[in-house]
């Protein structure tokens, strides 16, 4: 028999590094010392493990919510929670988009040294360098505060950085404001995983994080038309430079909705004043069958310790920086890419806004089709095959007349068709993690491993490759091979140990959590006999 813990339930269960075909018999070993030790308590929660403040509003057992009562308090969140999300991702997209558009608005001209690509391509890897060294510290930071609070400070942090753009006039300079822009901006993605997390069952987070991070083909839209509206600028007369005054104008605007976030943003469904107490109550049995729990302070190091060995969570960070590497380089030379093609200046900024629409409908689509047929993984892998059209056409067409002008616009376009792979995964990776310390650690080791492709997307595109940049291409190619490679095998891995609990719960009564009694004890995906992936 193993020993009880403090809190009640075996305080290190064993997490085998194994190989895949292990994986079945750790996750049942994991679940039957849980099991052996918790039978006294396996008819009721075990409060010395769930949150103080989670406790007040969570039933002992599962309370049944009618459609018509789950359809009126997914509209209240919606309303409430939903837009903030979306805007500000927005604005985080828009803020750190910008300069793109002003490397055609005549910053590279006013301070010549970013004319060398190496130069620019450091303005977005110093941001994810910052973010790569940020990213822990601030996950760990946000299972401990309110997390409302957390977020709209950051979003004032980073909107005056932004606005400092504008007095900028040397590249040491620019460095620095885009170092602090990436350290207040790395809060923005862990919070909204954990807040679709936290508001909205399992079923319904593909969609949530797809609403929000599709944001990043709204900017691309919103902030082709600004930015054309800002080259409109002249200086003289005007006493600020186009791409200053863009800065200022986005800074500005940023700091105000940071205010309003602070205001209106509840921390959490026990904290949602604008709520009444039995809606609390309601919301938070909503999310009672995820399984992943809410909110929970405690640091529990086994956890930590899981998360780190457990194969799953090194694949969505494989994704990430399959998926990363070639976003974050496209982003930065999008503008120059497109007029690489030959095209004006008015017209690359127009068909700049085209790849917006693309990312949109990409991320819909893809999300639509998950909906459809709840195959996350097999979807994932689909949308990848575009993107290896477009990056054969790109490397091996020249640019010689109109039609393979139009032909090679279109296949860069087709290439942006695996931003699916990078929006599921987190998707994904929201679901299949339970255990407050075990999601923080691997929400975390998901960004980081996010910013490391981002900061590297940038540096290869290579002054002497341009304008076809094979070599970036080149590379791209092998991420998008080994991006399939994971998703075959992370499919593989799930489907295997969904197979293993589903044995378990046929033989052992007590691994049966029909009421989901457990479901906010703060147990890890492995851990939890009841608990099953989605893929």
């Amino acid at each position: 028999m193993s020993s009880t813990g403090r809190d009640g339930v075996y305080d290190a269960p064993e997490v085998v590094h194994s190989a895949a075909h292990e994986a079945g018999k750790a996750d049942i070993s994991q679940m039957e010392r849980v099991l052996s030790v918790g039978d006294e308590k396996g008819d009721r929660m075990n409060y010395d493990r769930v949150d103080g403040e989670l406790a007040k509003y969570a039933n002992a057992v599962a309370v049944d919510i009618t459609p018509d009562e789950n359809k009126r308090l997914k509209t209240l969140i919606n309303r409430r929670v939903l837009p903030v999300m979306i805007i500000t991702y927005f604005l985080q997209a828009l803020d750190k988009g910008t300069m793109s558009f002003t490397s055609i608005m005549g910053i590279r001209d006013d301070i010549p040294v970013l004319l060398n690509d190496s130069k620019w391509a450091w303005l977005t890897t110093c941001i994810y360098i910052a973010v790569l060294i940020v990213e822990y510290p601030t996950n760990w930071i946000l299972q401990r505060v309110p997390i409302a609070k957390y977020l709209g400070f950051n979003i004032l942090a980073w909107s005056t950085t932004l606005a400092l753009h504008a007095v900028c006039k040397s590249f040491p300079a620019l460095i620095a404001v885009r170092t602090l822009l990436g350290i207040f901006e790395a809060v923005c993605q862990p919070a909204f995983i954990v807040m679709s997390s936290m508001w909205y069952k399992r079923s319904e987070q593909a969609e949530i994080v797809t609403f929000w991070y599709m944001m990043n083909g709204g900017q691309q839209i919103v902030g082709g038309l600004l930015a054309y509206g800002f080259t409109l600028i002249k200086s003289p007369p005007s006493p600020l430079k186009s791409w200053q005054a863009i800065f200022l104008a986005y800074g500005s605007f940023s700091f105000l909705w940071g205010l309003f976030v602070l205001w209106y943003l509840p921390d959490s469904p026990m904290r949602a004043k604008c709520y009444s107490e039995e809606d609390k109550k309601l919301i938070v049995e909503r999310v009672r069958s995820n399984q992943t729990g809410l909110q929970n302070k405690s640091f529990r190091s086994y956890q930590m310790k899981e998360a780190l060995l457990d194969p799953q969570c090194w694949c969505y960070c494989l994704i990430q920086i399959c998926t990363t590497l070639p976003t974050s380089g496209l982003g930065a030379f999008s503008q120059i890419i497109i007029k690489g093609f030959q095209f004006s200046t008015l017209e690359t900024q127009l068909l700049a806004m085209v790849l917006g629409v693309v990312i949109i409908l990409t991320l819909l689509s893809s999300t639509y089709f998950v909906k459809k047929t709840n195959q996350n993984l097999l979807i994932m892998g689909v949308y990848v095959i575009p993107s290896f059209i477009g990056t054969i056409v790109l490397m091996t067409v020249r640019n010689t007349n109109k039609a393979n002008q139009v032909g090679l616009l279109i296949s860069y376009y087709m290439v942006l068709s695996f931003w699916a792979a990078q929006t599921l995964a987190m998707s994904l990776l929201s679901r299949n993690m339970a255990g407050q310390t075990k999601k923080t650690a691997a929400v975390a080791m998901n960004f980081i491993a996010w910013a490391t492709g981002n900061s590297i997307g940038p540096q290869v595109f290579l002054s002497r490759d341009k304008p076809r940049y094979l070599i970036a291409f080149s590379t791209h190619m092998g991420c998008y091979v080994l991006l399939v490679l994971v998703i075959i095998y992370l499919r593989w891995t799930l489907v295997r140990r969904n197979k293993a609990k589903d044995r378990l719960t046929e033989q052992v009564t007590e691994a049966r959590d029909e009421n989901l009694v457990h479901a906010f004890d703060d147990l890890t995906d492995r851990e939890n006999p009841s608990f099953r992936y989605m893929y």
